[in-house]
């Protein structure tokens, strides 16, 4: 795990060197600014020699979070071990070790690797039941000028400063399956996060100066049994309201992030475990419905009201769609990279199949 993380580490410091020294932008949240996974970085070089960083440095523990960058400051969560990481129990879809676990956030410096801090945010008990594939410390920070908020699912939520002092600090109570994936997004005042948990599924939205419920929205009655989803929240503009598009087994909806108010839903029945992140560009809302079998692509017109399952779908695709990593949208196409490596180029407005092209290997991101 240890090893994964270094590496993972080592592949932003390259790529954040280029968004940072040429495009001159920042990575503060999960799919960068914008969160839809584009950079703005200009002749960024495809290629670079992973036997002469400009630096790297061993990360303790392990998490499937992305590092954010700000202010010539990267900053990461982990899952340290306090003690033998004994696996006491594995099946397929849960492991349990006999160990607990640290919850932390670390600061590094951009240009030198230094370890500024690291601090504590939270524990995870002995014997508590992830996916094998899964980490306690998957969700992305974000990180502004004065906070840096992580998110560790029902483990702790917290705002810390620029110096690693907690700020706040709170416990959502939902009941996670596979441990939690999703990552939190800032609208103006609040923090807002996906609950998906194995039953009464809910949006959150917390105050970012102190980490007090602003307010709790339940997801729709659906057709299905499974609950839990690990997707992340996207802000987007619609006919000029901004609005949370969350995605959710069973449902996507879009919400007032404001009042938290349900404005539309669109069904997939019997679609689970969503863990891809919306995407969104030329007034389409693109979502991935997850498991069991294959994962279909559906594109949704999200200026309706009310259940716009019948209406407001555009198009959808069956092939070549990702159960884990997200879409990504540039130029008028639809880009995708699904769990055993086949890459697809599609129209946005139409769903067309462009090309496809086998890259090998199983993705997860």
């Amino acid at each position: 795990m240890a090893k994964l993380c270094f590496a993972s580490v080592l592949f932003w410091a390259a790529l954040f060197s280029c968004s940072l020294t040429i495009g001159g932008e920042t990575w503060p949240e999960f799919r960068g600014p914008g969160a839809q996974g584009i950079s703005t970085a200009k002749n960024v070089p495809v290629e670079w020699s992973i036997e002469s960083p400009a630096w790297k440095t061993d990360l303790p523990g392990n998490g499937w979070s992305s590092p954010v960058v700000l202010n010539g400051r990267i900053y990461v969560t982990a899952a340290v071990p306090e003690g033998q990481e004994d696996v006491s129990s594995e099946s397929k879809y849960s492991k349990k070790t006999s160990t607990s676990y640290s919850l932390q956030t670390t600061c590094f410096d951009y240009e030198s690797g230094e370890n500024l801090w690291t601090t504590k945010v939270s524990d995870v008990p002995p014997e508590t039941s992830i996916h094998p594939k899964n980490s306690h410390a998957s969700p992305t920070p974000i990180v502004t000028n004065d906070r840096v908020f992580v998110h560790f699912g029902t483990f702790g939520t917290a705002a810390l400063d620029h110096e690693g002092e907690i700020v706040w600090s709170t416990k959502i109570d939902y009941k996670p399956v596979h441990g939690s994936g999703g990552s939190p997004v800032l609208f103006e005042d609040l923090l807002i996060l996906n609950c998906d948990g194995s039953e009464n599924p809910f949006v959150i939205a917390l105050e970012a100066a102190t980490g007090e419920e602003r307010w709790r929205t339940g997801r729709p009655d659906v057709e299905g049994t499974q609950r839990f989803s690990f997707s992340t929240p996207l802000l987007v503009e619609v006919e000029g309201q901004t609005q949370l598009i969350s995605a959710g087994s069973h449902v996507v909806c879009g919400y007032d992030p404001r009042s938290g108010d349900q404005l539309w839903e669109v069904h997939y029945p019997n679609r689970w475990s969503i863990v891809p992140r919306p995407v969104f560009s030329d007034g389409i809302v693109l979502i991935c419905t997850g498991y069991e079998g294959p994962a279909e692509l559906l594109a949704i017109n999200p200026a309706g009201r009310g259940n716009i399952t019948e209406t407001h779908i555009l198009w959808r695709a069956k092939k070549f769609v990702p159960h884990n990593p997200s879409p990504i949208i540039h130029e008028g196409f639809v880009y995708t990279i699904d769990d055993d490596g086949i890459a697809a180029c599609r129209q946005l407005k139409t769903g067309d199949l462009i090309w496809k092209e086998r890259l090998g290997g199983n993705y997860s991101s």
